[in-house]
């Protein structure tokens, strides 16, 4: 495996370039999601989940579950039960993600200004 920051804050390491998870519902179906990022809020760390089949669009569902790698690489996701937390735990997410559309914007801007030298 290879050292890879995704731009989330969080330094994690990924078999490949896009990292997936299948997530086992209440129902019991499966659902393959890709691993959107993974960041910490206050003393935990938490990871955004997309489906596979909404992962190109910008508009969609989002799963958000308290994140830990134990001592062997064993990756365990736990819900997250408690208003007040998931509160917190959004919020930051999408300020990640509002700095990230802003970071984006500026390359797109910088990208411009060199095409018209």
């Amino acid at each position: 495996m290879s050292e890879h920051e995704c731009g989330c804050g969080h330094d994690h390491e990924h078999e490949q370039d896009h990292m997936n998870v299948t997530l086992t519902l209440d129902d019991g179906t499966e659902l393959e999601c890709a691993v959107l990022c993974i960041f910490p809020v206050e003393d935990k760390d938490y990871i955004a989940l997309v489906p596979v089949d909404n992962e190109d669009e910008e508009e969609g569902e989002i799963f958000l579950y308290r994140f830990i790698e134990h001592e062997n690489e064993e990756i365990e996701l736990l819900n997250i039960e408690n208003d007040e937390e998931f509160e917190a735990v959004s919020d930051a997410f999408d300020e990640l993600m509002d700095n990230e559309e802003f970071d984006e914007m500026f390359d797109e801007d910088e990208d411009e200004d060199e095409d018209e030298e």
